[in-house]
């Protein structure tokens, strides 16, 4: 069986590569616990730079919505739960971490990059978050943390589709760069992850980093336990 997720540790890198291409990588349940197992992990075994990346022609298409017909609104509240979780582990950890994108990302395809310290894309790449489409408010701290509230609430309003050129302009990218290049990227980011102890640097990024994952977590579990999730979700996927 081909695993979701390939987690390869060279050193002090830990990189995480999401292995369902023919599904554009979306986050079904079994790879949303394999990235949470993996980036646990990768907080206890020296990990000093966690490399998220995917296979095929995109990095994410976000939550997978394959068979949410048959599911209860409860168990589609806890799929999204973990993947809020998920992306707590990501944006709090003590190491550096970064997100190498390509092709076409969406919703919390597009929050596991924002989560990453250091977010590098493709020129191809583009970039969607839809989720108030249907009710639903994941990550809208932590992009507006990134991006300023003002180009938040405007980006999410509109559920915008942006790409490469506009996310290095409003900040939500650092970097563009070819694939074929990013060795070259995921190296220097692992030097400069070095450059601090590890206790200096977890220090650094708590006093950097507003903790606001309670409300987060609020945030989303208020948004989905609203009535009628389900159809709110099915009348966005016909749209």
């Amino acid at each position: 069986m081909q695993h979701k997720l390939i987690v390869v540790k060279s050193g002090a890198v830990s990189t995480l590569t999401l292995n369902r291409p023919d599904k554009a990588n979306a986050l079904d349940a079994a790879l949303v616990d394999a990235l949470a197992a993996a980036v646990e992990t990768a907080h206890h075994d020296g990990t000093r730079l966690l490399v998220l990346q995917g296979t095929g022609r995109n990095f994410c298409a976000g939550f997978d919505f394959g068979g949410f017909e048959i599911a209860s609104e409860g168990d589609l509240l806890l799929r999204f739960a973990r993947i809020e979780l998920l992306l707590q582990s990501i944006y709090h950890a003590p190491f550096a971490t970064l997100a190498l994108a390509q092709g076409k990302n969406f919703g919390a395809g597009v929050d596991l990059v924002l989560a990453c310290g250091s977010r590098i894309a493709a020129p191809d790449a583009t970039f969607r978050m839809p989720g108030l489409n249907f009710g639903l408010q994941l990550g809208t701290r932590r992009l507006a943390a990134r991006i300023g509230g003002d180009t938040a609430r405007a980006l999410l309003a509109a559920s915008k589709t942006f790409g490469a050129e506009e996310g290095l302009r409003i900040g939500f990218l650092q970097e563009i760069a070819a694939p074929g290049d990013w060795p070259v990227h995921i190296e220097r980011a692992a030097v400069e992850a070095q450059q601090l102890s590890p206790a200096a640097a977890a220090r650094l990024h708590s006093a950097t980093v507003a903790d606001t994952r309670a409300a987060d977590l609020a945030d989303l579990v208020r948004s989905a336990i609203e009535p009628g999730l389900k159809e709110r979700i099915s009348e966005y996927r016909k749209g």
